[in-house]
């Protein structure tokens, strides 16, 4: 283990060096980011709730300050990143709070250590990828390649932010685009084969610890739609619709996202603690 820019560490699991960060105080909750983003997307998040959880964000294999081992990537192995990072820090269980194919690896998590998790948040993500979605993953894969992330930065800020956002928040679209700049194009790509192979609608079933889905208004990329596919398929889930945001709502929205994120895990907090009582 060694340390990292800005309060980070690295320790190597599961083959692969990961860089993480611990902030708060309170039970664990991790925190999985975004692709083509690092685990400063989650500021807002940690700022409004590391008074009341010990909060755990990592940088996904090929990005943000991790290493890039070659792709392409699989969710089974993107999952059990993240469950060797637990282990390695004698983590048993945990809250999961997981944006787009963060919460994508959660779904994968849930089901391959049942147990693990106290709560499951999944926001803006998808459990299936439909037939005519496929063909815009190949294109993001082709214009990486092509054209490197500088290829990428305005397609993704469009589907990220609202246009209104964009031209209210300069400085934070600013910051955005420059972790999308700062993503190495292999590790992009290596999670761009993962994403659209999730298929596990079917399986949200077996998932049994409590489970919240948000989603913003206006995301294109993960629309409403999908959300209510996960919320009913998982038993007992609450769903959250965030207006005015796409699909990075947890920025483009912070007050809302913190206040529904807040209110769930301080519910699912106080349970567990009656329950050991």
């Amino acid at each position: 283990m060694r340390s990292n820019r800005e309060g980070a560490l690295k320790i190597r699991v599961n083959g692969v060096e990961l860089a993480y960060r611990v902030d708060g105080e309170g039970p664990w909750l991790l925190m999985s980011h975004s692709i083509a983003c690092d685990l400063s997307m989650w500021d807002a998040q940690v700022a409004a709730l590391s008074a009341r959880f010990r909060i755990l964000r990592y940088d996904l294999r090929g990005h943000g300050a991790s290493e890039v081992p070659p792709g392409p990537y699989t969710l089974d192995m993107l999952a059990e990143d993240a469950h060797g990072l637990l282990a390695a820090l004698g983590i048993e269980h945990c809250h999961w709070l997981g944006l787009s194919i963060g919460g994508i690896i959660g779904q994968v998590f849930a089901l391959k250590h049942p147990g693990m998790l106290d709560t499951l948040v999944l926001a803006d993500t998808a459990s299936r990828m439909p037939p005519e979605a496929l063909p815009g993953w190949d294109e993001r894969i082709r214009l990486a390649s092509a054209s490197g992330m500088a290829g990428m930065l305005e397609p993704n800020l469009g589907r990220w932010f609202t246009a209104g956002f964009r031209a209210r928040e300069p400085e934070i679209v600013a910051k955005i685009s420059r972790l999308v700049l700062a993503t190495p194009v292999a590790g992009y790509i290596g999670c761009a084969h993962a994403v659209p192979t999730i298929n596990v609608t079917h399986r949200l079933k077996e998932v049994r610890c409590p489970a919240l889905v948000i989603v913003g208004e206006l995301d294109p990329t993960s629309p409403p739609a999908m959300a209510r596919e996960i919320h009913e398929a998982l038993p007992g889930s609450e769903l959250a619709v965030i207006a005015s945001a796409a699909h990075l709502c947890n920025i483009e929205q912070p007050r809302a996202f913190n206040r529904v994120l807040g209110d769930f895990l301080e519910r699912h907090r106080r349970r567990r603690m009656n329950a050991v009582r």
